[in-house]
């Protein structure tokens, strides 16, 4: 079960950074991710109302507070590199950099006392490997400096936000997503006041940020409680494969043409999470 969750975590992130990546070519990226993680907020206090999760333990040791503060800040700084870079047009540079944050919060968990079979490791490199490649890397076209660095860094903050994620979620998963939540809104808050401006998105482009909104607290909220419920590890590899379904909704709507190595990508990471899954 916990692996399903994981694998359905991914397919939500990874159509919402398609549908993000998308506005954000129109819209800065800062308000693209702006509006949705507000959206976000306001579905998780929604679910915190029906389901009565704020009585969990919100600070101390094992609280859920501080990690999903912290990790909702640096979610956010990834969330911006990552649209900021898509927004460029090297989708082939930037998705498959950004994925390897998945390493963070595996190294975290291994040397936290998660324990892998062999079988199991093969199926985590194939996994990881099989992200890479199908995300279409662009190295034959050389790595420009500005979508590199964005990568990097979306890298980076997705990493560090799942390790802290997967930490808050002890407690409670779902308190842990709306706190990540209400940090972002904070930012978000400044950032509009500062410019006086929400984006200025047009009528029809609402029904996307909504669906972003929504899909990417899911994403987050499954993942924590795949997390709970299963070996971190393998739950962040699992969860990670988001770019693979980013890749294969920019090849059905905007017509970008899957490369060879992508499908060779495709081919391992459906083996890494067959043998994840078997053993």
């Amino acid at each position: 079960m916990a692996s399903l969750l994981a694998l359905l975590s991914s397919i939500l992130w990874g159509t919402a950074d398609f549908e993000g990546g998308r506005l954000s070519k129109r819209h800065p990226p800062i308000a693209v991710v702006g509006f949705s993680q507000v959206i976000g907020l306001i579905f998780g206090i929604t679910l915190m109302l029906i389901t009565g999760a704020w009585h969990s333990r919100a600070l101390g040791d094992g609280g859920y507070l501080i990690p999903g503060l912290l990790a909702g800040l640096l979610g956010y700084f990834g969330l911006f590199c990552l649209y900021a870079g898509l927004s460029t047009g090297r989708m082939g540079v930037v998705s498959p950099i950004s994925s390897m944050g998945a390493i963070i919060p595996l190294a975290y968990a291994l040397l936290n006392g998660d324990k892998l079979s062999s079988i199991t490791s093969i199926g985590v490199i194939c996994a990881l490997t099989g992200v890479f490649f199908a995300s279409g890397p662009e190295l034959n076209q050389g790595l420009p400096l500005k979508p590199l660095l964005l990568a990097v860094g979306a890298a980076c903050g997705f990493g560090g936000a799942l390790t802290l994620m997967s930490i808050g979620s002890q407690s409670s998963a779902l308190m842990t997503m709306v706190s990540m939540r209400a940090a972002t809104f904070l930012v978000t808050s400044t950032i509009a006041l500062r410019y006086k401006s929400v984006g200025n998105f047009t009528r029809k482009e609402f029904p996307g940020l909504f669906f972003m909104g929504v899909s990417d607290f899911l994403a987050n909220l499954l993942l924590g409680i795949a997390c709970n419920n299963g070996l971190v590890s393998i739950a962040m590899v699992l969860g990670s494969l988001f770019p693979i379904a980013t890749a294969v909704l920019a090849f059905k709507f905007l017509h970008e043409r899957l490369h060879k190595v992508q499908y060779v990508g495709i081919a391992l990471a459906v083996t890494g999470v067959a043998l994840i899954s078997a053993f």
